[in-house]
């Protein structure tokens, strides 16, 4: 999941990039996404759409000419994240706006 943010009409657009595979576990996902910008009076348009998640979420960004898209890190060390490939690290160098990854905390 991401947001991506447009400074001049103050709305924030949240892209999934989903697979097949997940169509439960993603739809709740953006039932929650939609309750928490609905309780934060965050106006929101929710798009879930199939494909790439790096090409979906850049191509959103480009789409509704993003000022900020803001990504998620599972905070995979370097030899997995070159393995796996990083969705954030793609966003980061390949979007045409500023990104910002946020990792979750560190359990205790």
């Amino acid at each position: 999941m991401a947001c991506v943010l447009d400074r001049s009409s103050r709305r924030a657009h949240q892209v999934r990039g989903r697979r097949p595979a997940q169509d439960g576990r993603g739809c709740r996902r953006v039932d929650r996404a939609r309750r928490v910008c609905v309780a934060n009076s965050v106006h929101a348009l929710i798009e879930v759409v199939e494909g790439e998640p790096r090409s979906v979420l850049c191509g959103a960004a480009e789409k509704h000419r993003a000022d900020l898209l803001v990504v998620g890190s599972h905070g995979y060390g370097a030899i997995k994240r070159a393995l796996l490939g990083s969705v954030s690290d793609y966003c980061a160098h390949h979007a045409h706006c500023s990104v910002m990854i946020v990792k979750q905390p560190k359990s205790k």
